[in-house]
């Protein structure tokens, strides 16, 4: 016979098991770039007592991680502004709910070290490789512009960043619009020369996106909201402890240690709130956009940014994540 005690435990799990009784535990379905969020993350050490599960999916660019988002396929990824503007034109359900604010100079148009090429000027009549809808091609834009040009002096060819890399190297283009890492490692490495940095022409800005349906989330958005907390803390961390962190990205992403220290310390990253002058600053670039033709009608931007995300204090984030 089966004590009484026996019995109730038997219940109790049971009942625990059931669907009715059980909170699912939820798991977030993040994008990342060579290994930016991760790894800031993962060396801080920021990870600790999750109350959710996370997956992570890597992309060698933002086009890709938009297309993930469009279709659902992952929850909320960072990507940069121009790109976010090609998804939410395409018809994608999704808002930021935080910018990444930056130091532009890496959004750059990068030559071959011996290339004659001087100055934007210099472009007119080239073949520039870039991504389509990336910020390498939003900062060659404004490059051409700078200099009295327009998208019709030159002759873009939309590769990924592996392709245009090697596009650069054996001389089937003049010029490579691209971001870090990859300016920081064509510059270490003796590949690439900046011939127009983004200083001036690009936001610098990037953001945490996420999915209308992430949103509508009660739990997930909860997740979100911890994640981003834990990001900008981790995020300091990095900014203070570029040694350790420089390692832990070079292993993730595969560059040089030099290369990922560089690109890091230069964009002096910090998480922010969107304001009202992010939202111009986007309005800004996709009025740009329409103008050269290359989003249809005029995209009004304020709709696609979700209210309500909050960032830690500087006392907070003087705290080890």
């Amino acid at each position: 016979m089966i004590p009484f005690t026996r019995i109730l435990a038997l219940g109790a799990a049971l009942l625990l098991a059931s669907p009715a009784f059980a909170a699912e535990r939820v798991e977030l379905r993040i994008g990342d770039q060579k290994g930016n969020m991760r790894a800031q993350l993962e060396a801080a050490d920021a990870l600790r007592d999750l109350p959710y599960d996370i997956r992570w999916a890597e992309f060698p660019a933002a086009a890709p991680l938009a297309e993930a988002l469009n279709a659902g396929a992952i929850d909320a990824g960072i990507i940069g502004d121009a790109p976010l503007l090609f998804a939410l034109a395409s018809g994608a359900q999704v808002k930021a709910i935080a910018v990444d604010k930056s130091d532009a100079y890496g959004t750059a148009v990068l030559v071959q070290p011996s290339s004659p090429l001087k100055s934007a000027a210099d472009l007119k009549g080239k073949r520039i490789a870039t991504g389509r809808g990336s910020i390498g091609h939003y900062v060659a834009l404004k490059a051409l512009v700078s200099a009295g040009l327009s998208e019709k002096d030159v002759e873009f060819r939309f590769l990924g960043p592996v392709d245009a890399k090697v596009a650069l190297a054996n001389g089937s283009v003049d010029a490579w619009a691209t971001w870090e890492p990859y300016t920081a490692l064509a510059e270490l490495s003796g590949q690439g020369r900046v011939l127009v940095n983004g200083r001036g022409l690009s936001s610098g800005n990037s953001f945490l996106a996420a999915t209308d349906k992430a949103l509508a989330d009660p739990s997930r958005r909860e997740a979100l909201q911890d994640y981003l907390s834990r990001l900008a803390k981790a995020q300091d961390w990095a900014n203070r402890n570029l040694d350790s962190y420089s390692r832990t990205l070079a292993q993730i992403i595969g560059f040089p240690v030099e290369a990922a220290r560089l690109q890091f310390e230069r964009r002096q990253l910090r998480w922010q709130a969107v304001d009202a002058q992010t939202i111009a600053e986007q309005q800004d670039t996709a009025d740009f956009y329409q103008a050269h033709g290359l989003i249809a009608g005029r995209l009004d931007v304020a709709p696609t940014f979700a209210s309500g995300f909050v960032l830690p204090g500087a006392a907070q984030l003087t705290k080890t994540p």
